[in-house]
Parts: structure tokens; C-alpha cells; sequence
């Protein structure tokens, strides 16, 4: 699971949320075609107001009496939940160790072929196939440093790619009707102005027509107290009773690994090169959005089925000729 950053996941849903309103679907012709920066103050108030919601509620409850009766619970047991984290750190390590995945015996990105493979890339991390051309992680701090933005923007990048391809899948098998279900559409619609329904829904409207800019100012101060949190790190939760045994970016416990998937040492070292690698390909397949979404203007799915279709006219080669 992801660390705190999953906090930011969650933010970026309350900020659709802490949007919504009901109101009668007029006809399109009659919609109103509003500027990108029309926002009423009501709506940006409503917008400080429920951004605020979270981090109000937070110090409230750790500066309460039942705050207070939280962190004494922590404290009478996190010395045991410590010992606990510092037993299962050892065994990680030494599963890492003996793991295929990590290690100068691990696999590299050039395989069987000779290569001088830099000395300071020591199979520490997941995901370390050697592969450091522009030599950024010479120094261990950057490299952690480095590490830390890639296992975000590759979480980011996954839940991103799930969110742009169900929609689309869901129309097209007409299992659910989106009046925009591709992703790049979504977001021009709203830069014009349009109202859109959420999921579908006739008269359920995320920030009315007022384009991206009341949903950015949304996003941007949710965001800033989960990733604020992330960087001041794990225990920042403690004064809400919560100990995370982990560390900023595998932090464990309830919170953070509901379904207990670290309890197997070897198999959760083998569980984060899989994350990691997943990621990467994820971020990869953002970049094939991008070009297909301004190449063919249509979304990653609609591109898939037709180069299935009819592979030899439908391919990267026929869509640049035809440019």
C-alpha cells in the first residue's frame, strides 16, 4: 500500500466531493458557456470551507480529551509495536539479502550482456536494475531522495491509468453511460466551461460550469496537508493514536496494509519490486496517452480496438503518414 501519500489519493477524491450539488439538467442548448476563471465567491468560499474540513478536524480531535486518551493508548503500547517493527525491519533485511531481486547478483537492465554498471548502485532499493545513465544517484542522499518522487509518481501513475481506462471500457461495453468517458476529453469539457454529470448521473454536477480552476484551488489545499504530513513523516499521525511501524514510504500497520500483505518478509520484498516495476510501466503508459490523446484525439481503449481490428492501417507508422 502506499504511505501517506495515500492521504493525498483520498484528498483528491474529497475535493469531487466536498463539490457536489444537485441541481436541474437544462437543455445543452441552453447551457452556459462560462470563462475557465468564472467563479462566484460562494464557490470559492465553499471551496476554503470544505478544504479546511480535514485539517481543522484533525487538531481538534488530537488537541481534545479523547486525543489525549489516544495517545496514551499509543504510548502504553508502542514501546511493544516498536519492538515488533525493529524484529520485522531485521528479517526484511536479511530476506533482501537472499532475495533474487536485490543484490549484486540481481538482474540488470542489459542482462547477459558486459557492462560497466555503476559501483555506487548496490541492489539496495527495489526496482535497482543498475540503470543510471545520467549518473543521478551517485549521491545517497539524492538517490533516496530520487526514489521517493518515483515510487509517488508511480503510484499516481496506476491509480491515473485505472481511472482512464475503466470509464472508457464501462461505455463502450454500455455497462455505464459517461457523457465523457474519455480521460483528455473530461478535462477539455471542463476547461470550456461545460457542466458535466458525475459517474452519469443527470443533475450531479462537480463544480457546476465553472471549468478547472475551482477544482484546482480544491486539489491544491487538500493536497497540501497529506503531503506536508508525508514529508514531516510517519509520525506525524501519532497524535491521533496512530503508530505506523514502516517507514515514509512502506509505513504498514492497519492504516496502510488492511490486508496484512507484509506479514511474509521475502514475499513483501518481492511485492515491492513488483509495485515498483508496475509503476514504471504505468508512467510509461501515460506517455502513450499523451500521444495517442493528440495524434488521434481519441482515448487508449478506442486506439487498442481498432489497432486490433486492423493492425497494418491502424498503427503508430499509418497515423504519422496521415499527418
Amino acid at each position: 500500500m502506499a504511505p501517506l501519500q495515500l492521504s493525498s489519493n483520498l484528498s483528491s477524491s474529497f475535493s469531487g466531493l466536498s463539490l457536489f450539488h444537485i441541481s436541474p439538467q437544462p437543455p445543452r442548448s441552453l447551457r452556459r458557456r462560462a470563462s475557465v476563471c468564472r467563479a462566484a465567491w460562494q464557490e470559492l468560499a465553499g471551496v476554503l470551507v470544505f478544504s479546511a474540513i480535514p485539517f481543522t478536524a484533525v487538531k481538534a480531535i488530537a488537541n481534545s480529551p479523547l486525543g489525549e486518551s489516544l495517545q496514551r493508548r499509543l504510548e502504553e503500547r508502542k514501546s511493544f509495536a516498536a519492538e515488533n517493527a525493529a524484529r520485522f525491519k531485521a528479517m526484511s533485511e536479511k530476506a533482501r539479502k537472499e532475495s533474487y531481486w536485490y543484490g549484486e547478483e540481481r538482474p540488470q537492465w542489459l542482462g547477459p550482456i558486459p557492462y560497466d554498471y555503476p559501483e555506487y548502485l548496490t541492489g539496495e532499493y527495489p526496482g535497482d536494475y543498475g540503470f543510471d545513465i545520467a549518473g543521478l544517484a551517485k549521491d545517497p542522499v539524492a538517490f533516496e531522495k530520487y526514489f521517493n518522487f518515483e515510487i509517488l509518481h508511480a503510484r499516481w501513475a496506476m491509480l491515473a491509468a485505472l481511472g482512464a481506462l475503466v470509464p472508457e471500457v464501462l461505455d463502450l461495453l454500455g455497462a455505464f453511460h459517461f457523457v465523457e468517458p474519455v480521460w483528455w476529453r473530461v478535462g477539455y469539457s471542463k476547461l470550456k466551461g461545460d457542466t458535466l454529470d458525475y459517474l452519469g448521473i443527470p443533475g450531479l454536477h462537480v463544480a457546476g460550469s465553472q471549468g478547472v480552476i475551482v477544482i484546482a484551488i480544491c486539489q491544491f489545499l487538500l493536497m497540501v496537508g497529506p503531503e506536508y504530513a508525508r514529508y514531516c513523516g510517519i509520525a506525524a499521525l501519532e497524535p491521533l493514536g496512530i503508530y505506523l511501524p514502516g517507514d515514509i514510504n512502506y509505513p504498514g500497520g492497519a492504516l496502510f496494509d488492511p490486508l496484512n500483505l507484509s506479514k511474509d518478509p521475502a514475499g513483501f520484498e518481492e511485492l515491492k519490486v513488483k509495485e515498483i516495476k508496475n509503476g514504471r510501466l504505468a508512467m510509461v503508459a501515460w506517455l502513450g496517452f499523451y500521444v495517442q490523446a493528440a495524434l488521434t484525439g481519441k482515448g487508449p481503449i478506442e486506439n487498442l480496438l481498432e489497432h486490433i481490428s486492423d493492425p497494418l492501417h491502424n498503427n503508430l507508422f499509418s497515423t504519422l503518414k496521415l499527418m
